[in-house]
């Protein structure tokens, strides 16, 4: 299984950007795909996760109402976009896979049960 995240780049802040999550077919109809962030000196922590057991998806806070995770099935590729960017969003993004239960596990600032994970796009947001 193999993922590969990529869109990033240096915008304003207000400004909005796409990321992608490409993935190889996975070998299960039961799977999560789930989005984290890791800012400089920052711990790892997750921004957003759909689910394809219901569709449902989560936000972490620091995401809700500004970022929306959508998937396109057909050309196996999860999108993250992400609007009204702040300086505080720039980070190295990461998409990773959980393929046992499907579910968005998230506590604390995390999601957990992630199976692969995909190379990093660095956001820059500036102000």
């Amino acid at each position: 299984v193999q993922l590969q995240a990529s869109g990033g780049g240096l915008v304003q802040a207000g400004d909005s950007l796409r990321l992608s999550c490409a993935t190889s077919r996975l070998p299960s109809d039961d799977y999560a795909i789930a989005w984290f962030r890791q800012a400089p000196g920052k711990e790892r922590e997750g921004v957003a996760c759909i689910s394809s057991s219901d569709g449902k998806s989560h936000y972490a806070d620091s995401a809700k109402g500004r970022f929306t995770v959508s998937s396109d099935n057909a050309k196996n590729t999860v999108y993250l976009q992400m609007d009204s960017l702040k300086p505080e969003d720039t980070a190295v993004y990461y998409c990773a896979a959980e393929l046992t239960y499907g579910a968005c596990s998230y506590y604390g600032s995390v999601y957990y049960g992630m199976d692969y994970w995909g190379k990093g796009t660095l956001v820059t947001v500036s102000s």
